[in-house]
């Protein structure tokens, strides 16, 4: 759906019931699309322990692809910043 952003203005609330059903709405400016009103599309619901789980798993995916004797991600960072943090 596109809509002139003139008319949105007035229009907000039913635009805003609009995209939590799904529609995009394009706003226009003299006929040409300038921006836009979409539906946020969450995650599936998970509780705690199903978060902390999937960190888990990648946690150890990660650890099971580190390369053994190769260097830290910090003394990565070390070797390319100075003692403030800036680039070398």
């Amino acid at each position: 759906m596109q809509v002139a952003v003139s008319a949105a203005k007035g229009r907000l609330t039913d635009l805003v019931r609009r995209a939590e059903a799904g529609e995009e709405i394009v706003l226009t400016r003299h006929g040409r699309a300038v921006a836009g009103i979409r539906p946020i599309r969450r995650h599936k619901e998970q509780t705690v322990e199903q978060r902390l789980a999937a960190i888990d798993a990648i946690m150890e995916e990660a650890a099971r692809r580190r390369v053994e004797g190769g260097p830290t991600v910090r003394e990565i960072q070390n070797q390319l910043h100075d003692d403030l943090g800036l680039p070398d």
